[in-house]
């Protein structure tokens, strides 16, 4: 099974990134793939009308044709990685009490199914004693047209900096620690991710059982 992480932080080396890597390695242990979506550096440009996959014969011509292939090269190769994805990480930092703006234009290019219907795990990262903001954020406004379904589950590391920290990225080694909420995170995340991963069992026979309607019902209410 392929679970995608998605680590929402526009900076190089974020803690974002660091705590991603640190997924894909209990992800693995656990006999699955893990592939990383990092939004570092900003990879995809802001929702524009082009995203909306214009007709070839809209009157545009050759200039609407480029608009659609100039998408279709920016998001085409995540869309494949998340289209076959049966669940998600998704990792966000605290930015001024806030989700980061390209993790929030990220949910808005997601409009092809990709997410729909499958768990999802969020992780929010906070060098001090936040992380709760987006969170709430996520679960109110990322889910309605994406339909991605949030698990009751989450994460906040607080004082990231200090969190997580192994001689080979995993959760049995705590030698490396430097903080005593350590082991307590690390315990957390494996519940979750066991909770996750059961979650993306479950839910493939919803998107299997024939009752999805994206056709009819394409945006949420």
């Amino acid at each position: 099974m392929q679970i995608a992480i998605i680590a929402g932080s526009h900076r190089h080396n974020s803690e974002s990134d660091r705590v991603a890597g640190y997924f894909q390695v209990e992800i693995a242990r656990a006999g699955h793939i893990a592939p990383i979506v990092s939004l570092a550096g900003n990879p995809f440009p802001l929702w524009d009308e082009g995203r909306w996959a214009p007709p070839k014969n809209d009157g545009r011509g050759a200039a609407g044709i480029e608009e659609e292939s100039r998408w279709d090269k920016v998001w085409a190769p995540t869309s494949q990685i998340l289209s076959t994805s049966s669940g998600f990480v998704i990792i966000t930092p605290e930015w001024g009490g806030m989700v980061p703006a390209g993790l929030k234009n990220f949910f808005l290019l997601c409009q092809d199914g990709e997410l729909a219907h499958k768990p999802a795990l969020i992780v929010a990262v906070s060098s001090g004693l936040g992380g709760s903001y987006p969170i709430a954020e996520l679960r109110a406004s990322s889910y309605k047209n994406t339909r991605i379904c949030y698990i009751p589950e989450q994460i906040i590391i607080r004082a990231c900096q200090s969190k997580l920290h192994d001689s080979d990225g995993g959760a049995a080694d705590v030698s490396h620690s430097n903080d005593e909420h350590d082991a307590a995170t690390r315990d957390r995340i494996t519940y979750g991710m066991s909770v996750l991963l059961s979650y993306a069992h479950a839910l493939t026979s919803v998107r299997e059982s024939g009752v999805i309607d994206s056709v009819k019902f394409p945006f949420g209410m």
